[in-house]
């Protein structure tokens, strides 16, 4: 099937690649020159693993091409995908521009039958505003599907290619066919395609982030709370966990969620909500529980130093939002990094994958490492904030040696409790024990 992909975003440029990766004939289109050209020249412009193998295989077997061109992307493709960004605004609501945009753009140019889907995360009523886009300007037949994606960063290709399921909402029987046949390879296992009305389908992916959202933060009080009452939020994540209506999924403590779905989507459905005069009172708190959990690192290390953390210097490991990826959206790297340095405090950072991201955004207020354990030179405490399995198991002789001293703040809970004792260290992590050196 040929299909156009109107933007070379995380969810466009997975999209695409991973339905060329099935036989699919795939243009995606952009308005970035640089981009395009660089994508053209077998430069992925995201880190994603797994993706890079399939992009440079679809490329060079030519089903999957890239274009500045709209009109090229879209003429013989009998599905064009819309996977523009969807910003919050000001007042928390989804930005519908750069979708009704490219529809209206489309509109004026599609001269056959067209299943356009809205793959970028929307409000409910989307579908409907981008029906009334077409009607007004293009005669021609065009089915509006939504179509969310439930893509994890870091593990993206298998969620594309081995689906938990697929969400499919459309009012038309001709697309719904369509639909169909093009996500029946990725299904074969069992897991279903559930067809339902448009507004069902826009609202299913911003109820399912935030419920995930609401879970994570309500496991953050639950540690929180643990440190105030002396006990151990991991044994408490064990017992409810094992309850198979809870499960053990997204119970981790930590610094909070970020990245370019959580906030964005629990900010929008409550934004949603309040348009028809409802207080939808669990993902308000939600969110400020969240907004408070992303600094909570700070707050122990200004108790800890008595509230002067002027002239220190700090090791900072992980600035991507969740390993794997080196997405900064969101990230409470960024929000830990600037209470810091608001305090008058110095730091190192090292990421595997993030560091050019955070560059950019912060240039030299921050140093760099080339290495985990470059970052700890002279460094009065280390704090961690991303999860990278190479945090994991570190070498702890080598982290004693290069720091001034034996002092950790984890904001991930990677390292047992005992280890750190017997290791002397000062270690305060989220929701359990402080181990005093």
């Amino acid at each position: 099937m040929k299909i156009a992909v109107v933007g070379t975003g995380y969810v466009g440029l997975v999209t695409g690649t991973c339905l060329a990766e099935t036989g699919n004939t795939v243009t995606c289109v952009d308005i970035n020159q640089e981009k395009v050209d660089k994508m053209q020249q077998g430069q992925i412009p995201i880190y994603e693993p797994g993706l890079e193998i399939l992009f440079h295989r679809t490329i060079e077997q030519g089903r999957l091409k890239f274009t500045t061109v709209l009109a090229e992307a879209i003429a013989d493709a009998k599905i064009i995908f819309l996977a523009l960004p969807t910003p919050p605004g000001a007042d928390g609501a989804a930005d519908l521009s750069f979708v009704l945009g490219a529809a209206k753009d489309i509109a004026k140019l599609v001269k056959d039958y067209k299943v356009v889907v809205t793959k970028s995360t929307v409000p409910v009523g989307t579908a409907d505003k981008v029906k009334k886009v077409f009607a007004e300007n293009t005669s021609i037949e065009v089915d509006v599907v939504s179509n969310p994606e439930f893509l994890r960063e870091g593990v993206a290709v298998e969620d594309f290619m081995k689906p938990d399921r697929v969400v499919v909402g459309t009012s038309s029987e001709k697309a719904k066919k369509l639909m169909e046949e093009l996500y029946n390879p990725y299904v074969r296992s069992g897991n279903p395609i559930i067809f339902m009305d448009e507004r069902s389908s826009e609202l299913t992916k911003y109820a399912a982030n935030s419920f995930l959202a609401t879970k994570i933060t309500f496991m953050n009080e639950v540690a929180n709370l643990c440190e105030l009452v002396g006990a151990d939020v991991d044994m408490v994540r064990k017992g409810i966990g094992s309850d198979a209506r809870i499960g053990k999924r997204f119970l981790f403590p930590g610094v909070g969620y970020g990245g370019s779905c959580f906030p964005k989507d629990v900010q929008a459905l409550a934004k949603s909500a309040a348009e028809v005069n409802y207080d939808f009172s669990i993902l308000n708190s939600v969110m400020a529980v969240n907004e408070k959990q992303k600094v909570v690192i700070v707050e122990k290390m200004r108790k800890y130093y008595k509230g002067d953390l002027k002239g220190k210097k700090f090791a900072l490991w992980g600035l991507a939002f969740k390993p794997e990826t080196d997405d900064i959206r969101e990230a409470p790297a960024l929000y830990i990094i600037d209470e810091l340095l608001k305090d008058g405090a110095s730091i190192v950072a090292y990421d595997p994958e993030a560091t050019a991201n955070v560059r950019k955004l912060k240039g030299d207020t921050i140093g760099y490492a080339k290495d985990p354990y470059e970052a700890l030179e002279g460094a009065d405490a280390l704090i961690i904030v991303t999860e990278w399995p190479l945090f994991r198991t570190p070498d702890f002789d080598r982290i004693e040696k290069n720091l001034k001293a034996k002092v950790i703040f984890d904001g991930r809970n990677l390292y047992d409790i005992q280890k750190m004792i017997d290791c002397g260290y000062y270690y305060n992590s989220i929701g359990r024990k402080v181990v005093e050196a």
